[in-house]
């Protein structure tokens, strides 16, 4: 496994982590990260030789077309993994419907991926709360088993480890559908120091942190904050859990966001370094930056 092969990693006898950030692509990313400033050309190639996931957004607006899906296909290695939120209309437009013909459609447009889509996400907003759970249990069902699946949910009462949590977590786990955890501690550590953190903060939610697998892959989202230190703690608790899921068979996913989501990869590479320096036998491979540039030296 060279050093920056994440798809070595099948060679380890624990399953694998799947790793990766919210985009693939950064204006930055050829200059600071992949050192190949031909890499403006392919920026997914570039990013799937680093990363073996990455949380596909784009879905929750717009589809794409059969045409860009088949380039995806053509860029990524075999055991790279999509994971894309399922469309906007299906979780977002007020009476849930289970029969909504964008699910039909969304599948078919993705089908060619066939083992490169590692999961759909639907992610539904904080108006939809228990007296939705027989709808999205109605929705879930409309996915063919095959799909691996995973649910966000925003709505307090799913966090209040009381009936309403139970049965949710029970759904998920009768069906082996994934519960997406989604932790900002690190993004709410601190007051915003800027406008853009203050922006990233006014759209994510400030929830519990409930932590449970509910099938075979565990999908965190972590959104880390400006402070570095924060971050660093919040990160913590996830080396050890981590390293458990892959102990009981499952292979998680794990997703850094950052307010500047230019900066996640860095994020990305702490939580890789923390978990092998603990972990050393079930090490992942680590990323590869370029090397920050030199100081000019002074002639006079």
């Amino acid at each position: 496994m060279t050093k920056n092969d994440f798809h070595g990693q099948l060679n380890n006898s624990l399953p694998p982590v799947y790793i990766g950030v919210p985009q693939w692509q950064h204006q930055r990313w050829p200059a600071d990260w992949f050192n190949d400033a031909s890499a403006r050309k392919n920026m997914l190639g570039h990013y799937a030789k680093q990363m073996n996931s990455v949380e596909g957004n784009t879905t929750f607006y717009s589809l794409p077309s059969p045409e860009t899906v088949q380039r995806w296909i053509e860029l990524t290695p075999a055991d790279f993994r999509f994971n894309f939120k399922v469309h906007q209309t299906i979780t977002h437009s007020g009476a849930l419907d289970p029969f909504h013909p964008d699910i039909e459609k969304q599948l078919a447009l993705l089908a060619p991926l066939g083992d490169k889509l590692g999961m759909l996400m639907l992610q539904f907003p904080a108006s939809i709360g228990p007296q939705s759970l027989p709808a999205m249990a109605e929705i879930l069902a409309q996915f063919p088993q095959d799909v691996a699946m995973g649910v966000e949910v925003r709505h307090p009462a799913f966090f209040g480890k009381g009936d309403a949590e139970q049965q949710f977590n029970r759904l998920l786990i009768e069906r082996q559908v994934n519960r997406v955890i989604m932790d900002t501690r690190g993004l709410f550590a601190n007051p915003p120091l800027d406008e853009l953190t203050a922006e990233v903060q006014s759209k994510k939610p400030k929830l519990p942190v409930n932590v449970i697998a509910t099938g075979m892959h565990p999908v965190v989202r972590f959104v880390g904050g400006t402070d570095d230190a924060a971050n660093t703690r919040c990160l913590q608790p996830w080396i050890s859990k981590c390293h458990q899921w892959r102990q009981e068979g499952r292979a998680p996913y794990m997703f850094f966001h950052k307010p500047e989501n230019g900066d996640a990869p860095w994020l990305a590479a702490e939580f890789i370094e923390t978990y092998n320096a603990h972990y050393p036998q079930a090490a992942l491979p680590q990323l590869s930056f370029a090397p920050p540039a030199a100081e000019q030296t002074c002639l006079f």
